[in-house]
């Protein structure tokens, strides 16, 4: 077994039992590749979705420098092996807000893979 692989069954691991109540699903969708009209300003791509699970965590206070992590941002960290596309820069993620339990968009600031490629931690900012 590779290190991907025990750092991707102890993650599972601990989303079932350890961090069961803080794991949420969430949703991704971005536009596919189309071809773009530009007499009628159409397009013929078609939204592409994708899911997974994870952990949403809000940025240490520390941490926010008004540039690169703005008040409101949050933190997602989702298995690599559970999201059945890649998540990157300028999707929207639909997962339950923190505060109030409702469906809420974010879009994907910044997505980081560990060095295993194992968990992906993604930067959300509605």
């Amino acid at each position: 077994m590779g290190l991907r692989s025990d750092i991707q069954s102890d993650l599972a691991a601990a989303f079932d039992i350890d961090l069961a109540d803080a794991v949420s699903t969430f949703t991704g969708t971005y536009m596919g590749p189309g071809v773009w009209d530009p007499v009628n300003e159409t397009t013929t791509a078609q939204p592409v979705t994708y899911t997974g699970r994870g952990v949403l965590d809000s940025y240490d206070s520390q941490r926010i420098d008004g540039l690169n992590i703005l008040v409101g941002d949050l933190l997602l960290i989702c298995l690599a092996n559970e999201v059945t596309d890649r998540p990157a820069v300028g999707h929207q993620i639909t997962v339950t807000d923190l505060m109030t339990g409702q469906p809420a968009v974010y879009r994907v600031v910044s997505p980081a893979p560990d060095p295993a490629k194992a968990h992906y931690e993604v930067q959300l900012r509605k």
